[in-house]
């Protein structure tokens, strides 16, 4: 354990000496590279932020709304059929949308049930086995300016689905 500790200690600024030692070789000029990469990086920040903000300010309307419980109610009769916990479900809703509101979700069940429960174990499956689609979506569309996201939107949320029903079929098998 202790030597890969070491490792990792080591991998970044070993990572940065390649780098520099292959700027040298090529004779490029590393630095000014590096500074022409952090000025698109902050011009890619620049465009994502609107999107940004709106994601931000609709996942805290929908959390402080009611609306979520709202909509675990209505769905109650389907997640009971299929025996899929009402207490995950909210991070089933949010994990599409959101990382960090899901893993506060996420944080929140393990913290009140364990780690080790049923619930913290389902969680946990769902939070490795999932994407938060539509932040992806957004992201990546806005920064390239693709209009038209119909078919990805799609497959990434029924992959979603797949991720979340597997998750509770499995750790339903399992305990």
């Amino acid at each position: 354990m202790q030597v890969l500790n070491y490792i990792s200690n080591l991998a970044i600024p070993f990572t940065i000496l390649i780098v520099l030692i292959y700027g040298l070789i090529e004779k490029n000029k590393v630095f000014d590279t590096f500074l022409e990469g952090a000025r698109e990086g902050i011009e890619i920040v620049i465009k994502i932020f609107p999107t940004l903000i709106g994601l931000f300010v609709a996942i805290g309307a929908l959390r402080s709304s009611g609306v979520l419980d709202f909509i675990i109610k209505i769905i109650s009769p389907v997640i009971s059929f299929f025996h899929i916990p009402p207490e995950i479900m909210p991070l089933a809703i949010l994990r599409p949308i959101s990382g960090s509101a899901s893993i506060a979700i996420g944080s929140d069940i393990m913290t009140k049930y364990g780690v080790d429960s049923k619930l913290g174990l389902i969680a946990s499956t769902i939070m490795g086995s999932t994407e938060t689609t539509f932040y992806t979506i957004a992201i990546y569309t806005s920064v390239v300016g693709i209009k038209k996201i119909r078919h990805v939107l799609i497959a990434g949320l029924v992959g979603d689905l797949i991720g979340i029903l597997s998750s509770v079929i499995i750790w339903n098998i399992m305990s």
